[in-house]
């Protein structure tokens, strides 16, 4: 068994609830290893920086919704599908991370080397978006509304799920994103 894998993992996670609690420019190696029950200088063995465990949060985040889009974009369905499609993958993502969802959103500014790909991914999921609301709207699928407010609106949503999640005691991530996708794309009128 790999154990420096597993430990290094848990050490993520910790750091993970951590940055959510208190944010990233709070915690200190010394908090992180605190909270793990070992001393400073044992962490080191395991991780180099904390700014490689913010790496290793987001841009793993990060390419896992590119990839996500990137099954999506591809796929032949129509507009309002893939739209549907998106809600679950952002439903799925954040259930199942909601405290590195937090780091995401509220942490990317604090990488260094890898801020430049990180914001090269938000971009390009960003555009695949947008693209996909302009297919809906030249299909008469989407309401004729600047595309880049529609997945604005959407996304603002999409990106503060981590804050609602975990105050849910149980949740059926597929009947959540159906809902989501309910009242985001058909909106709330009767």
């Amino acid at each position: 068994m790999n154990t420096e894998g597993t430990r290094r993992d848990e050490i993520i996670n910790t750091a993970t609830k951590l940055f959510k609690e208190k944010g990233y420019s709070a915690v200190t190696m010394r908090d992180l290893a605190t909270a793990m029950g070992m001393k400073a200088a044992s962490l080191y063995n395991h991780i180099n920086s904390k700014q490689e465990i913010l790496k290793a949060i987001i841009i793993s985040l990060a390419e896992e919704f590119t990839q996500g889009m990137d099954v999506i974009k591809k796929l032949d369905e129509k507009a309002i599908e893939k739209l549907k499609m998106i809600v679950a993958l952002h439903v799925d993502i954040t259930t199942r991370n909601p405290y590195g969802m937090a780091s995401l959103n509220n942490d990317w500014m604090h990488l260094e080397e890898q801020l430049v790909y990180y914001l090269k991914l938000r971009e390009s999921y960003e555009q695949d978006f947008v693209e996909i609301i302009k297919n809906g709207i030249a299909s008469n699928e989407i309401v004729n509304k600047n595309p880049e407010v529609i997945m604005f609106s959407i996304l603002s949503t999409l990106r503060s799920l981590y804050l609602w999640i975990p105050k849910k005691e149980e949740i059926d991530s597929k009947v959540l994103a159906e809902n989501l996708s309910d009242l985001l794309i058909n909106g709330i009128n009767k």
